[in-house]
């Protein structure tokens, strides 16, 4: 079965850039990939895209787009020339479509900062074709577990996919200065993703149910004010419906984060 990875891809093009507080998940992304195989396309499902359905990437040579601002000129100069992969994009369409899950195509997108900031990272040759999905705008976690689920026979077809968001994600706190109290929440909940990730003696269905209901864990409105950077990890769980391994959990930008591995 191919693999299905949740990683942080940190704050906009910085990993890219040198910054010294993402030079641990620099390192992480560029060792990982010796743990993937080699995979014959890569499905991204980015934090950076929400549509009012799931919505594919099926142009032949997506362009970039440089979805961040304020960045000095060598962030809007990086290039990732990777192929898209029409064929993929029918594939994820067909079995959305199969599940009931609307869907649609889009051959004029390219790929966001959280498709080619990790990838470039991880497979520096852009060498593999890439399809990027979109989340759903409602936001609903049962809704992206059912994606995941839906596109589950992915994983016989040696499609490498991967969650591109955060574990923690709230601006204010990245911003200011962090302390105490802060570091307590931003761990309890780590503690709790963890927890619930990767431990066997949860049965599948209380897994699910605890994912679903991820805002009533310790501190997940602090570290989530809005939950689009966790959403991605809900399409990697319903892919796999099985317990991860924790493959990271250092500091990104000061907080603590975490990648899963299924």
């Amino acid at each position: 079965m191919s693999p299905v990875l949740f990683i942080p891809h940190g704050g906009g093009p910085l990993p890219l850039l040198g910054d010294a507080g993402h030079q641990v998940m620099v390192d992480f992304l560029g060792a990982i990939t010796a743990n993937l195989g080699q995979p014959s396309a890569i499905l991204v499902i980015s934090a950076h895209w929400e549509e009012g359905v799931a919505t594919i990437t099926s142009g032949k040579s997506p362009s970039l787009i440089y979805d961040y601002y304020g960045f000095p000129d060598e962030a809007y100069d990086v290039e990732y020339p990777a192929a898209g992969d029409p064929i993929l994009a029918e594939r994820i369409f067909g079995l959305l479509e199969k599940a009931g899950i609307e869907a649609r195509m889009d051959d004029h997108r390219g790929f966001d900062h959280g498709l080619f900031v990790p990838l470039k990272l991880m497979y520096p040759a852009a060498s593999i074709p890439c399809v990027q999905l979109s989340l759903i705008n409602n936001l609903d976690p049962q809704t992206h577990i059912n994606i995941g689920k839906a596109l589950s026979d992915l994983r016989k077809e040696n499609v490498l996919i991967v969650g591109s968001g955060l574990s923690f994600h709230n601006m204010d706190a990245f911003l200011s200065k962090s302390d105490g109290v802060m570091d307590a929440k931003n761990r309890a909940f780590e503690d709790w993703l963890a927890h619930t990730c990767t431990n066997n003696n949860i049965p599948p269905p209380e897994r699910e149910r605890r994912l679903i209901e991820w805002a009533d864990a310790p501190a997940a409105r602090y570290c989530h004010p809005r939950e689009e950077h966790l959403l991605p990890l809900h399409v990697c769980y319903g892919l796999s419906n099985s317990v991860a391994a924790r493959v990271f959990d250092d500091k990104v930008l000061g907080m603590l984060a975490s990648a899963y591995l299924w």
